[in-house]
């Protein structure tokens, strides 16, 4: 945890002057970069072009914002890419979908495109040049541990909403076993959801795995697989969501079946995810930072496209970690964490 915050201190740091040297390098009309989302509705991926669209302008360069219609719309994105090879962009920025991308991002990188994964780490991880996300095995770990030291030893039934059933994305599997490692939960296949005991100990008392239902990381997605989950077992008191729309559809349907006071934890850290952490709405999230990762992403491209060097990954990783902190009203003990308030202050990297 310490050092994901010394990471995230140094990207804050470094990247003014990084911009400022681009600067001096000379302008960069004639750049073009393409970011593609994996849809323009969910509040973290509006964001994240926000943020691309302020660096762009910033570098005096030119951005198409593309996406899919929906997360998992895989040919959407594909035609994104085409688009992109079509225009002579000189990279790409994207969010993939799945691993149905994958031969579109080799087709731009053969047409001699830099393209650049922001959030999703692709599998594998070399099908892109490089990736800036949250180390998202580590943000679902610390909601794991938060909530393992808040049950304090009384036994789990556990619903995991995550985000898709019928294709595998690192972010979806990294998530999920990271929160299951958190909680002290064997697990199998790290890149697999579901293959784990469904009963057995956490560290601290019993737990019962009540059910692996996909959100597709929105509202009501979330609710219908709350609302599933509780029909297969009532007793669930520990929700894990794969981002926090899911999590306040979960809540919507906790709240309709009169659950009282279940343990509802997250990942994403927005604005409205940390107000939510405010209200108790959701107990605890691991806040990531989407401004960052394009504001990274932009630069890079630039940096590359003016003959700069390539920008390398973290130390010990497959990808460039923006870091993670995790957000919550009552901390836990033994686990590093930031409060409300700081959460604001820090929400997407937009302060």
């Amino acid at each position: 945890m310490h050092r994901a915050l010394l990471a995230l201190a140094a990207i804050l740091v470094v990247l003014p002057a990084a911009a400022c040297g681009d600067d001096q390098a000379g302008g960069g009309k004639d750049i073009s970069v393409a970011l593609i989302t994996k849809n323009s509705t969910n509040p973290f991926f509006v964001t994240m072009q926000d943020g691309a669209r302020q660096a762009a302008a910033a570098e005096g360069m030119k951005i198409t914002i593309a996406a899919g219609k929906a997360d998992g719309d895989e040919a959407g994105q594909v035609q994104a890419i085409e688009d992109a090879i079509a225009r002579g962009d000189a990279g790409i920025l994207i969010t993939p979908n799945g691993p149905g991308v994958n031969p579109a991002i080799k087709k731009a990188r053969d047409a001699g495109l830099y393209v650049i994964a922001l959030d999703t780490p692709p599998d594998p991880a070399n099908t892109v040049d490089i990736t800036f996300a949250t180390d998202n095995f580590k943000a679902g770990e610390l909601i794991g541990q938060w909530t393992a030291a808040t049950l304090a030893g009384k036994p789990a039934v556990i619903a995991l909403l995550d985000l898709f059933n019928d294709k595998i994305v690192s972010v979806d599997y990294n998530r999920d076993q990271g929160f299951l490692t958190g909680l002290g939960i064997d697990t199998k296949d790290k890149k697999r959801n579901g293959d784990e005991a469904k009963t057995g100990n956490y560290k601290g008392g019993a737990y019962t795995i009540a059910c692996n239902e996909p959100t597709n990381g929105a509202e009501d997605g979330g609710r219908t697989a709350m609302e599933r989950c509780l029909t297969k077992n009532p007793g669930v008191n520990v929700v894990y969501t794969i981002n926090e729309p899911a999590a306040v559809g979960a809540q919507k349907a906790l709240k309709a079946a009169n659950v009282q006071n279940p343990i509802v934890v997250s990942i994403d850290g927005g604005c409205d995810g940390v107000q939510q952490v405010g209200s108790g709405l959701i107990n605890a999230t691991s806040q990531q930072y989407p401004t960052k990762m394009a504001e990274l992403g932009v630069r890079a491209i630039k940096q590359i496209a003016t003959g700069g060097q390539k920008p390398q990954v973290t130390s010990g990783l497959d990808f460039f970690d923006t870091g993670v902190a995790l957000v919550t009203g009552k901390p836990a003990p033994g686990v590093e964490s930031i409060d409300v308030a700081k959460g604001t202050e820090l929400c997407w990297g937009k302060k």
